[in-house]
């Protein structure tokens, strides 16, 4: 389970993001580029932007879903 405690400050501000269990499997990455990178100093994924259409939050959504270290949070809006 993701812990906002552990969100990695490297991901941009909003409603979604990584913590630190991430393991840098690259799943995230794969299903939503357009949101989710890689931070090569850190060696894990990132939130670079934020979803804006519905459109947008379901594919961070299924990466959140996805993730098999349980690694991305959604905060309430």
């Amino acid at each position: 389970m993701p812990n906002i405690e552990d969100r990695l400050p490297q991901n941009a501000p909003g409603r979604f993001y990584v913590d630190s269990s991430c393991t840098d499997c690259d799943l995230c990455r794969g299903h939503a580029p357009e949101f989710f990178r890689r931070d090569d100093d850190l060696g894990y994924s990132i939130v670079f932007r934020q979803p804006v259409t519905d459109a947008d939050i379901q594919l961070c959504v299924e990466a959140l879903e996805g993730c098999p270290t349980e690694s991305i949070g959604q905060m309430a809006e």
